[in-house]
C-alpha cells in the first residue's frame, strides 16, 4: 500500500513538471498555443474595429489568425464603442506582413532607387555664411 502511494506521488510530481520539460525541449503545448492564437485574434479584431476597418479587411490583412477570434474581438469592441460613444481612430501604420513572408519591395520603389543611383548627385543645400570675426 505504501509503495502504491509512493508511486502515485512520484508520478504526480513528474507530471506537474511536464509543461516545463516540454518547454525546455521546444515542444509547444497545443492547448496553450491555441489559447494564445485565440487571444491574439480577439486583440486584432478589437483593434481593427477601433481603427474603423471593416471585418472583411481584418480577415484579409490578418489571414493567419482564426476568423472566429477576429470576429469575436471586433464584435466586442463594436459593442463597447457604441455603449461608450467612442469614435474610431485612423491607423497610423500600414498593416503588418504575415508571419513567414519575406518582405518584398514594390517594383516602383526598386525602379526609383535604381534611377536615384544613376542620376546626377543632388546639389548641395545652402548653408548660412560663417559669422565674421572682428580682429582688434
Amino acid at each position: 500500500m505504501i509503495k502504491h502511494a509512493l508511486i502515485l506521488s512520484l508520478t504526480a510530481m513528474v507530471l506537474t513538471g511536464c509543461d516545463q520539460v516540454t518547454a525546455k525541449l521546444g515542444i509547444e503545448n497545443p492547448a496553450l498555443k491555441e489559447a494564445k492564437v485565440d487571444a491574439e485574434g480577439k486583440a486584432v479584431g478589437s483593434a481593427c474595429r477601433h481603427s474603423g476597418r471593416a471585418i472583411e479587411d481584418c480577415y484579409a490583412i490578418y489571414s493567419w489568425l482564426p476568423k472566429a477570434s477576429v470576429y469575436s474581438g471586433w464584435r466586442e469592441m463594436d459593442e463597447y464603442m457604441r455603449e461608450n460613444q467612442l469614435e474610431t481612430i485612423a491607423p497610423q501604420l500600414p498593416p503588418p506582413e504575415p508571419p513567414g513572408v519575406k518582405r518584398r519591395r514594390p517594383a516602383a520603389a526598386a525602379e526609383a532607387e535604381t534611377a536615384n543611383t544613376t542620376a546626377a548627385p543632388a546639389a548641395p543645400t545652402e548653408t548660412a555664411p560663417p559669422a565674421a570675426t572682428e580682429n582688434k
